[in-house]
């Protein structure tokens, strides 16, 4: 078994830092109020007093400043998107990067997603920044988050090449598969919570919304709990299940962190309810609630290669263009044949 060079696995790696930190970020801007923060323009921002259109703004006002660096950031992120895509096409013959479960097509679709993103993300400040606009961004950003992770996975990091030696179960790849997917339906509903107005601060209460909550917006911020209470119950039974069963260690690992994860989670859910929804715990809420959805994501992934569903391309037997060249011996019979 021969593994993706370190240059594709470190490049990877690298993408998915920075896509994490991008969404985060895009977390912050939402919370804080600063989606319009560069007036309704698109790519420069426009100073707020003047309406004077600039590149690099004067930072004298803090949404416009929040903003511009998330449009910094998404810069950064495209560019550490063309570099992954680069390094596996100079790769391309090298084990494990291209044709199926390879890290090249991961990365061509992160690069169609990362573009994706930022011409919606324009959209989105064109029409003001509705509540629609904002998860949908939410929901292509958390998908080029997991297409940037499955490329890791295939480059032989995050578990991926602990999974191919191991013998995981079927029960273990659904599993994991429900828990992401519940885990994305939770970051869009917080999404929708957090921008839908006052809907954050609906419910009064915890664990439910409690006396004084406000009626309509209490049911989008309550079916955003009830989704995470589920996946907390769910991440738990699958941990004692795992244990109980002696799954793969690959699986088990991640499985046992987005635990961690959905606990802390809902604890800081709590403490920003309790305490009367203050700016750095919302962040810290969203910030975990998207490392919640790579955990699983991971977990689901990893999961189904251990199991079979899935074979990452370093796992399967290397063809170069010499193995695929007519040997010299059949040249005469098939020229031959040819008469």
């Amino acid at each position: 078994m021969t593994y993706p060079p370190a240059a594709v696995r470190r490049t990877a790696f690298v993408a998915l830092g920075v896509s994490l930190v991008h969404i985060v970020f895009g977390g912050i801007v939402r919370i804080s109020g600063s989606g319009l923060g560069c007036g309704e323009h698109w790519p420069r921002c426009a100073d707020p007093v003047t309406g004077r259109l600039y590149w690099f703004p004067p930072f004298d006002q803090p949404t416009l400043i929040v903003e511009w660096t998330h449009r910094l950031l998404a810069a950064i992120l495209i560019s550490a998107v063309v570099a992954l895509v680069l390094v596996a096409v100079a790769s391309r013959r090298e084990a494990g990067v291209r044709g199926r479960g390879g890290v090249l097509r991961a990365a061509g679709l992160a690069l169609g997603l990362v573009l994706f993103a930022a011409v919606f993300g324009a959209v989105t400040v064109f029409y003001g920044n509705p509540a629609w606009a904002t998860a949908v961004h939410k929901g292509i950003a958390a998908s080029l988050l997991a297409t940037l992770a499955a490329a890791v996975v295939r480059a032989g990091g995050l578990g991926g090449a602990r999974a191919v030696v191991q013998n995981g179960s079927a029960r273990a790849a659904r599993g994991t598969l429900v828990a992401a997917a519940m885990a994305f339906i939770a970051v869009i509903l917080g999404a929708l919570t957090a921008k839908v107005p006052s809907a954050a601060i609906a419910c009064t209460g915890f664990p439910l919304c409690g006396a004084g909550s406000i009626p309509g917006l209490s049911h989008l911020q309550l079916t955003h709990r009830v989704v995470a209470y589920l996946l907390a119950f769910h991440v738990l039974g699958l941990n004692v299940g795992f244990t109980r069963r002696r799954e793969a260690g690959a699986v088990l690992a991640p499985v046992r962190v987005a635990l961690a994860v959905v606990v802390l989670q809902i604890a800081l859910g709590a403490a920003m309810v309790l305490m009367h929804f203050p700016t750095v715990l919302r962040s810290a809420h969203q910030a975990n609630g998207i490392l919640l959805w790579l955990t699983t994501f991971v977990a689901a992934y990893v999961a189904r290669v251990a199991s079979g569903a899935s074979t990452p391309a370093f796992a399967l037997p290397h063809r170069t263009p010499a193995d695929v060249t007519t040997p010299t011996d059949q040249l005469p019979v098939l020229a031959m044949e040819s008469r």
